[in-house]
């Protein structure tokens, strides 16, 4: 591909954030925990993700302290934001607890 052709690709859209947010415990059945994206981040990752999976999810990289890990958001009315599902291995081994503020890398489509 020659140097002209290669400016005129199209650019993949960066779709990773770096945003802190308080982690909260699901009401209902399973002791979930979840961490709601900011709204502007939504707001981004609805203006330029690709297809979606069943329910709206979209699959993500995230890392919160040294504890990398694969996931999906998931799309909540209640917010209009996206949810962030934090496994018990990943709160165990970054000692997270319910109310906390929480510093999130996150990629959406890795």
């Amino acid at each position: 591909m020659s140097e002209t052709q290669a400016w005129r690709q199209p650019l993949e859209p960066d779709l990773s954030f770096e945003f802190e947010a308080p982690l909260w415990l699901y009401s209902g059945k399973g002791a979930w925990h979840f961490i709601t994206l900011p709204a502007e981040v939504a707001e981004a990752i609805r203006l330029l993700s690709g297809p979606r999976r069943g329910f709206g999810q979209l699959p993500v990289a995230a890392r919160i302290g040294t504890t990398a890990f694969r996931s999906s958001i998931f799309p909540d009315a209640k917010s209009g934001s996206y949810l962030l599902p934090v496994k018990a291995d990943v709160r165990r081994r970054e000692g997270l607890s319910e109310g906390y503020p929480v510093r999130v890398s996150l990629t959406v489509n890795p």
